[in-house]
């Protein structure tokens, strides 16, 4: 491998790493089981694995026809339509939660005619920290989604129509099958992305404990008291986004 190549991948590696290994030097390893068992630090963990799938599950039933919409239909304003899905991946996360709280809020566009027709009430709620993990994941499945459906050989799908099946037949044996592991990566992607959202959903959402605390909510409401707290919160977090990670990872898509 060339030195010019080499430095700078090293350097790169060193950056991402050494951060993470500053956080193990410093975890508190006596006294992490007593703060492991702690309820706060297992009522924010819940929340948040809970909060994270649901929102996961939401991305794919909203994202996957979305990104096969974008990848397969050419219809008028399609850049634009691209463009907007994917103006989470840039936009600051407390802007996404101000937009939400807008919308959904007692006063906000839909927020006051759920309020009067149903009672239904989504800010500073378990339900708006699934929405804004939604908000700010979904663009990760659907550009994974979106990627797979246009390296998919439509040979397949064609062959299946001659065949005389129809479209949903089509679109669910022989299409989904096919893009399987862009939605299982899309799906990875969205779950680590909404594991560790902070800003929509504090924003949205509110610091709540057992109720809108997640795990990155009570980092930050630990550093300001308790590093160790915060520290070992973090260990969580890195650990259980890592082993989730690499377990999808390894059944879904193969790879080693």
């Amino acid at each position: 491998m060339p030195v010019a190549l080499l430095v700078p991948a090293g350097l790169g590696l060193f950056f991402l790493t050494v951060p993470l290994v500053g956080l193990l030097v410093r975890t508190p390893w006596a006294t992490l089981p007593h703060r492991l068992t702690e309820p706060g630090v297992l009522a924010a963990l819940r929340l948040s694995v809970l909060a994270a799938t649901l929102a996961t599950v939401l991305c794919l039933v909203l994202g996957v026809p979305l990104a096969w919409l974008l990848a397969r239909v050419d219809f008028p304003g399609r850049r634009l339509v691209r463009a907007l899905v994917t103006v989470p991946l840039v936009l600051p996360p407390v802007v996404g939660g101000v937009a939400l709280l807008l919308v959904f809020g007692r006063r906000g566009l839909l927020g006051g005619w759920l309020d009067q027709t149903f009672g239904l009430t989504l800010p500073f709620t378990t339900t708006a920290v699934v929405l804004a993990e939604a908000f700010v994941a979904m663009p990760f499945l659907v550009i994974a989604v979106e990627g797979a459906l246009r390296g998919v050989d439509t040979r397949y799908e064609e062959a299946a129509a001659t065949l005389g099946a129809g479209r949903w037949t089509t679109f669910t044996r022989v299409t989904l099958p096919l893009v399987g592991p862009g939605i299982a990566a899309g799906a990875v992607l969205a779950w680590a992305r909404a594991l560790g959202e902070f800003g929509a959903t504090v924003t949205f959402a509110g610091n709540y404990p057992g109720t809108t605390q997640t795990m990155p909510l009570a980092v930050y409401l630990a550093l300001e008291t308790d590093l160790e707290a915060a520290i070992v919160l973090s260990l969580i977090l890195l650990v259980v986004s890592v082993a989730i990670l690499a377990a999808l990872r390894d059944r879904w898509l193969g790879t080693t």
